[in-house]
């Protein structure tokens, strides 16, 4: 009965974007700078670019976004992509590996995440779940990349 009153107040629809443009920050596990492109009423290109374990991953993610809760700024977005991540590891403050080294991970990555778009002022607020998973050198499945987003949108 629950799941029936959410399914009924969240009516996708198509996205009525208040912005193209957007760029800020992302706090979370892997924290750093955000920029969204939107090419049309419902596609964008995020481009992330975050600090992790004394290294750096760049993410760029296509994203489907769609209106809901029949509030014209509030929008559920999913999207698939890849990173690319750069450590130069020092054994005891890294989870993956044994050895001191720089290392070089590539992977695919999905997002799932609710935004809010302010019409009265030019801020947008999301926050998101971005699984990755490695497949060139660490290979595993990172899931706990779970953040917050806060842009200014022109």
């Amino acid at each position: 009965m629950t799941a029936l009153i959410i399914l009924s107040a969240v009516t996708v629809t198509h996205a009525q974007k208040n912005y193209n443009t957007a760029i800020g920050v992302r706090l979370g596990p892997t924290a750093g700078i955000t920029f969204k492109q939107f090419v049309n009423s419902t596609g964008a290109f995020e481009g992330i670019l975050s600090t992790r374990w004394h290294g750096f991953i760049f993410s760029g993610l296509y994203e489907w976004h769609h209106n809901v809760f029949n509030n014209r700024g509030f929008n559920l977005y999913y999207g698939v992509g890849g990173h690319v991540g750069f450590w130069d590891v020092d054994r005891y403050n890294h989870p993956w590996y044994d050895d001191d080294g720089n290392y070089t991970a590539l992977g695919v990555d999905g997002i799932l995440g609710l935004e809010y778009s302010f019409s009265e002022v030019p801020i947008n607020l999301s926050v998101d779940w971005k699984p990755m998973l490695n497949l060139v050198n660490y290979t595993g499945l990172w899931v706990d990349d779970v953040g917050l987003s806060i842009r200014i949108h022109f």
